[in-house]
């Protein structure tokens, strides 16, 4: 069964192949900002940060469905799978800090401190040329930065240009490794897609998980 991704994160295809799945990638089109206006608007709140990386999931994994599954251009077949991931620090929400001087300025707000990391997904079932429904799931993890990281190697971090286009400004995978004294939960969930989530989901869908892995014959 082929595993469809609403996304082009180069973290979450990293995280999928590690896994043995290759998936086949869509880019989701999706004005965020007005879609969880019209969503907080219509429930009369603001939504939380589970919630809302659950809906930004929900509302990317659609869009695919929507222009390439059994209404659009009939390309899909399999399961769709949609995420989105928050950091917060001290209850505040962290998102990429794409500019050095933002980046710095977290990376020292963090050190000696823990994070939380929400990573939410929505996944479709689009098998045989019909959309079968969609499941939803959130996972969450904690990141602690060492105390004990000099600012001279977050400088020199930053000037790698890797945290810019991170949320929460780090890379566990990445150089930031080294800085990262404790992580709670799963790993995949910081790097952005929770493998243990995309199982229960498939699961809960009626599918095989391992159907997913794309093997090469023995």
């Amino acid at each position: 069964m082929r595993l469809y991704l609403a996304s082009t994160s180069p973290a979450r295809l990293a995280v999928l192949r590690g896994a043995g799945i290759e998936p086949i990638c869509f880019s989701p089109n999706v004005d965020e900002d007005t879609e969880v206006l019209k969503r907080e608007a219509e429930i009369g709140r603001k939504l939380t940060a589970p919630e809302l990386t659950e809906y930004l999931g929900r509302l990317k994994a659609e869009d695919v469905v929507r222009r390439f599954g059994p209404e659009g251009t009939n390309e899909i077949d399999g399961v769709v799978l949609g995420g989105d991931s928050m950091f917060l620090l001290d209850g505040e929400i962290l998102g990429k800090p794409h500019v050095p001087d933002v980046a710095l300025d977290r990376s020292k707000q963090h050190r000696g401190k823990t994070g939380v990391l929400h990573s939410g997904h929505w996944l479709v079932d689009v098998t045989g040329g019909k959309v079968h429904g969609g499941r939803g799931s959130v996972d969450t993890a904690t990141v602690t930065l060492a105390a004990d990281v000099t600012d001279d190697e977050l400088a020199a971090y930053v000037a790698t240009g890797e945290p810019l286009q991170l949320a929460g400004g780090f890379a566990i995978d990445g150089l930031a490794g080294a800085f990262i004294e404790k992580i709670e939960g799963a790993p995949s969930c910081v790097i952005g897609l929770s493998l243990p989530a995309l199982r229960r989901l498939v699961r809960d869908l009626g599918h095989d998980y391992t159907a997913l892995w794309n093997l090469p014959a023995a």
